[in-house]
């Protein structure tokens, strides 16, 4: 039977987007690291992690260099080392995992973590061979680039060699931005992150799951049809991807809002009444905290329904009004609207889409193309 692991999962290092910890290392060492559905490599904070090769890590002649969208970097050394997640007895350990351990980084790659955890479709995760050890040798971005390319497996790759599913993973959330006023352990702050499984978690989720169709294995690709403003008008999504895509959208765990692109908002917005419309445009637009008071009765706004392609017939997702705005964010008493204007072609359908249910990244259903599963959450 497929081991399953349980991970406990934390928005309060990264304002919004969530960390779960693993352990590292001959002495398990506890690190806090960024799950990211947009990238594939497991790369630790070079100031919080030295290899002790003594102990059991194994350097190599490989070395990593990673950017991401928001202009983070990192370039690192390839070590093989110890990795578990989970505790007790849904614990998983993998004892050859690659890790690439950053020696340089951009000032804001990690903040207050300790590293990344990729997760990303990708089946494999690309390195460079260099004309030695790359560990204790620290090699320039420039130079490693210009090593020979080869690729190695990923964390989520190489648990298939421990009898975990390979690019399965599913995320209990309740918030897209931190709540502000619970204190630290915060339950509204916390969630699950489930590797290897998602289905046997029945304590996270009720009812029956609605499966949406990926249409590539490049990211989770999905076609959304429609977006509908309470009991108005469905707006139709047009079809074709920006340039480059395969599809019109994507639902990404590691987007702390519902990233859409300036026509369609412009349009979603109209469907609501003027003074809605005025608060909208504050936060969205001016970027400028609103007054839960202003709210009024938040169960009064309007639901959004997004309507996206699924494996039989349309799914239908509901987005409630106490996850598109985020209450106590910042400070208590101030609301922040997680819907951000996006690139014209590409909507980006983040957390908020996520937090009112249980959601599994199946990438190995549909013959490795994959599924987004989506059950109420409990």
């Amino acid at each position: 039977m497929a081991k399953v692991a349980r991970i406990p999962i934390t928005n309060i290092y990264m304002g919004g987007d969530y960390t779960g910890r693993i352990l590292v290392g001959p002495q398990q060492k506890p690190m806090n690291v960024i799950l990211d559905t947009g990238s594939s490599a497991l790369a630790l904070d070079g100031h919080k992690y030295q290899p002790e090769t003594a102990a059991g890590d194994k350097v190599t002649d490989l070395a990593q260099t990673d950017a991401y969208g928001d202009g983070s970097s990192w370039t690192g050394a390839v070590i093989t080392t110890t990795v578990a997640a989970g505790a007790g007895a849904s614990q998983v350990t993998l004892a050859n995992a690659n890790v690439a351990v950053a020696y340089d980084e951009s000032a804001d790659m990690f903040g207050a973590t300790d590293g990344i955890l990729g997760l990303a479709y990708a089946p494999l995760d690309n390195a460079f061979k260099m004309p030695g050890p790359t560990w204790p040798k620290k090699y320039t971005a420039a130079q490693v680039r210009a090593g020979t390319q080869q690729d190695i497996a990923p964390y989520l790759t190489q648990l298939a060699g421990e009898d975990v599913v390979s690019d399965k993973v599913a995320f209990y959330t309740r918030r897209s931005f931190v709540h502000q006023g619970g204190g630290a352990d915060d339950p509204l702050n916390q969630g699950w992150m489930i590797v290897g499984g998602g289905e046997e978690s029945t304590d996270l989720y009720t009812g029956t799951f609605q499966s949406v169709k990926v249409l590539a294995d490049e990211w989770y690709n999905t076609n959304l049809k429609s977006i509908q403003v309470g009991t108005t008008t469905p707006l139709k999504v047009g079809a074709r991807g920006a340039k480059g895509m395969p599809s019109n959208s994507i639902v990404d765990s590691g987007t702390n809002s519902l990233n859409l692109g300036p026509t369609l908002l412009k349009g979603l917005f109209t469907r609501f009444s003027a003074e809605q419309q005025a608060l909208l445009q504050q936060s969205v637009y001016d970027n400028r905290l609103v007054a839960v008071s202003e709210l009024g009765n938040l169960a009064s706004w309007p639901k959004l329904t997004f309507v996206l392609e699924g494996d039989a017939g349309d799914v239908s997702l509901t987005v409630n009004p106490g996850d598109y705005w985020q209450v106590n964010t910042q400070s208590v008493g101030a609301a922040l609207c997680a819907i951000t204007v996006g690139e014209p072609g590409l909507d980006i359908l983040g957390l908020p889409i996520m937090n009112g249910y249980f959601t599994i990244f199946d990438g190995e259903a549909d013959g490795g193309r994959g599924v987004i599963k989506f059950a109420t959450r409990k």
